[in-house]
C-alpha cells in the first residue's frame, strides 16, 4: 500500500484491505451494509470557492469539526470530503449534508449543489458515491485532485489538473486531516439541525425540511423515517438503517 492509498484508507474507505486474499473485495467508499465514512458536498456550474469556503470555515468554527479535504472535480466544480471515524448509514450521511446545504448554501440554487452518498432511486438499496479522488475524468481528459486550502481559490476558473497529480503530494494534503469521531458527528448534527429549525431564512430556497434534533441515532433515524417532507427514498433508507436496533420494539413503540 502506497502512502496515498494509506491516507485514503485512513480517512474514507470502509474496512481494511483484504490482506493477501486475492478474492477478497478491496475496501470502497460504501460498506456492504450500506454505511459510509466519506461524505461529499460539491458545488459546481460554476466552481465558486467563495461560496463553498463558507461551509469549509463554518464546520470548523460553528460545529467544531475537523477541516474536510478540498478537491477540484476535474470538470466544473469543487468538493468537500468529510471523514468519519466510524461509518454511518447513508441516509444519516445524506441528511447531514442536506443540513449543511440549508445552513451555509441556502441561497445557492439547489441544482448547483451535489451530495454523496445518494440512494439510486431506480434501484432502492443501491448507494451511489462520488468517484474517488484523484481520478481521470474521461469526458474532459483532466484530473480531479485534492488541493491545499491556501491554493483552493486559484482553481475557480479551471477546477482541474491537466496532468496526473503526484500521489505523494496528494498524500501530503490528506495527512494533515483528521477524522470526525462519532460523538462529535452526533453533536454537530444536533447543533446544525437545531439552528436550521430556529432560522426560517435557511428555508428561503426550496429543499427538504430540517431533520430531527436528537443526539440519539435511533431517535434521529425515526425522525427521518416519520417526516413526510423528506424524500421517500431517504425515509426508506432510514427504515433500513433502523433494523439493527429492532428487538421486538423500538423505543417502546412497535415497528409498524
Amino acid at each position: 500500500m502506497n502512502t496515498l492509498h494509506a491516507e485514503l484508507n485512513r480517512l474514507y474507505l470502509c474496512g481494511a484491505p483484504g490482506g493477501t486474499d486475492p478474492d477478497k473485495e478491496a475496501p470502497g467508499l460504501v460498506a456492504p451494509d450500506g454505511r459510509v465514512r466519506a461524505l461529499v458536498l460539491a458545488l459546481a456550474r460554476p466552481a465558486d470557492w467563495n461560496a463553498l469556503s463558507t461551509v469549509w470555515q463554518g464546520v470548523q468554527t460553528d460545529l467544531e469539526l475537523p477541516a474536510p479535504a478540498i478537491a477540484v472535480n476535474g470538470i466544473d466544480g469543487y468538493q468537500l470530503w468529510f471523514s468519519l471515524g466510524e461509518p454511518v448509514p447513508a441516509a444519516q450521511a445524506q441528511a447531514f449534508l442536506e443540513a449543511l446545504r440549508l445552513r451555509y448554501l441556502g441561497r445557492v440554487a439547489p441544482q448547483r449543489v451535489g451530495t454523496m452518498p445518494a440512494v439510486d432511486v431506480s434501484a432502492p438499496g443501491k448507494i451511489q458515491h462520488a468517484p474517488l479522488v484523484p481520478t481521470l475524468q474521461q469526458g474532459t481528459g483532466r484530473w480531479s485532485a485534492f488541493v491545499a486550502p491556501d491554493l483552493a481559490a486559484i482553481f475557480s476558473e479551471e477546477p482541474w489538473l491537466d496532468v496526473r497529480p503526484s500521489p505523494e503530494a496528494q498524500a501530503t494534503v490528506l495527512s494533515r486531516l483528521a477524522c470526525t469521531q462519532p460523538a462529535a458527528f452526533q453533536a454537530a448534527m444536533a447543533s446544525i439541525t437545531e439552528k436550521n429549525v430556529g432560522n426560517p431564512e435557511h428555508h428561503a430556497v426550496a429543499g427538504p425540511a430540517p431533520i430531527g434534533k436528537s443526539l440519539d441515532p435511533k431517535r434521529f433515524l425515526l425522525d427521518v423515517m416519520g417526516d413526510p417532507s423528506i424524500a421517500l427514498h431517504l425515509r426508506m433508507e432510514a427504515a433500513k438503517a433502523l433494523l439493527p436496533y429492532c428487538e421486538g420494539n423500538l423505543d417502546g413503540k412497535s415497528g409498524s
